[in-house]
C-alpha cells in the first residue's frame, strides 16, 4: 500500500471536532504498521467503541456548557418573555428561552397563588418572573408551601427551574385590539411603543403593524412617571371595555372633565388596559 504522507498529513489538519477526531481514530489504526508488522484489523465492536467514545465526549462538552450557563443564574431572578410549549402538571408547563439557556426547555413552577390558565395557542407569549433554581420536588414544596405530585417531574430532577412569582399573558397590542373579548377582564403584561399622548394617565401602544389592529389605550389610576413619544414600555394591567362610569366607579377616578369627553368619544366601548 502506498501512501502519500504529505498529502496526508494536509488532509488530516483539515480535521476538526468529534468527525475528526473520529476519523483520525481510524485511520491510525487502518494504517500499515510504518515498520511495526502487519496491519491490525478493526473489527465492527471497535469501531462501535471509538464511536461511542467520540460521542460520548461531545455530548459531556455541551451538557457541560449548558450546567455553567445555569449555575450562573442559580438562585437569582428573572423575567423572560417568551411562548409556552407544554403543559407539566395542574401548576407547571414548560417554555424555551434561548437567551437564558440554549437548547433546553425549562420547567416553569406556579409559585404565585393563584390560577393560571395557560392561552388557546401557543403563540400567544407569557412574561415569567421568578427564580431560577435546580429542581428539587421536596425542597420546593416546602420552600413555596406547594403539593408538587412526583407523577408529573420524574424527568426534571436537578434540571432549571424557574419557580414563578409573576405570570401574565403578554399579547402584543393589536391582537388586544383585534379580539378583546378573550382578554377581558384578565390581567396582561403588554409592551409596545408610546404613541398618541392625551394626559399623563393616559396614552396608547402602537398596534404593532397587525394587520387591520388599531393602537391599544393605556389609562394608568394614578399619575405615572411622564412617558414620551415613540418610547417603549411594558405596562401591566387589566383590559376593560372604554366605559366610562363603570371605570370611575371601579377605580374611584377623579378625572378632568375635558379628559373624560375626549376618551369617551374616541374609544367609547373600545378596550382599554387598567393600570393600578
Amino acid at each position: 500500500m502506498n501512501i502519500n504522507y504529505k498529502n496526508y498529513g494536509i488532509w488530516v489538519q483539515k480535521l476538526s471536532g468529534a468527525k475528526g477526531a473520529l476519523a483520525l481514530a481510524l485511520i491510525t489504526i487502518l494504517l500499515p504498521g510504518c515498520g511495526y508488522g502487519e496491519p491490525q484489523a478493526i473489527t465492527p465492536a471497535t469501531q462501535q467503541q471509538l464511536k461511542n467514545q467520540v460521542s460520548r465526549e461531545v455530548v459531556d462538552d455541551e451538557v457541560e456548557e449548558v450546567k455553567d450557563k445555569t449555575d450562573q443564574l442559580i438562585g437569582k431572578n428573572v423575567t423572560i418573555r417568551t411562548k409556552p410549549i407544554r403543559l407539566i402538571g395542574p401548576t407547571s408547563f414548560t417554555v424555551r428561552d434561548e437567551k437564558l439557556i440554549e437548547d433546553k426547555d425549562i420547567l416553569i413552577i406556579n409559585a404565585t397563588g393563584q390560577p393560571f390558565t395557560l392561552p388557546s395557542t401557543n403563540e400567544i407569549p407569557i412574561q415569567i418572573t421568578g427564580q431560577v433554581r435546580r429542581f428539587d420536588l421536596a425542597q420546593v414544596n416546602q420552600d413555596y408551601n406547594l403539593d408538587l405530585q412526583p407523577d408529573y417531574y420524574r424527568n426534571y430532577n436537578n434540571q432549571p427551574v424557574i419557580v414563578a412569582k409573576s405570570l401574565a399573558l403578554s399579547p402584543v397590542p393589536g391582537e388586544l385590539t383585534t379580539n378583546p373579548s378573550q382578554y377581558y377582564g384578565k390581567t396582561l403584561t403588554v409592551t409596545g411603543e408610546v404613541e398618541n399622548i392625551n394626559s399623563p394617565i393616559a396614552y396608547t401602544l402602537d398596534e404593532d403593524k397587525l394587520l387591520g389592529g388599531e393602537d391599544l389605550l393605556v389609562l394608568h389610576t394614578q399619575p405615572q412617571v411622564k412617558v414620551t413619544q415613540g418610547e417603549k414600555v411594558t405596562v401591566t394591567g387589566v383590559l376593560r371595555p372604554m366605559v366610562i362610569a363603570d371605570l370611575r366607579r371601579d377605580y374611584q377616578l377623579n378625572w378632568d372633565a375635558n379628559l373624560q369627553q375626549q376618551l369617551q368619544a374616541k374609544y367609547r366601548n373600545k378596550p382599554v388596559l387598567v393600570v393600578q
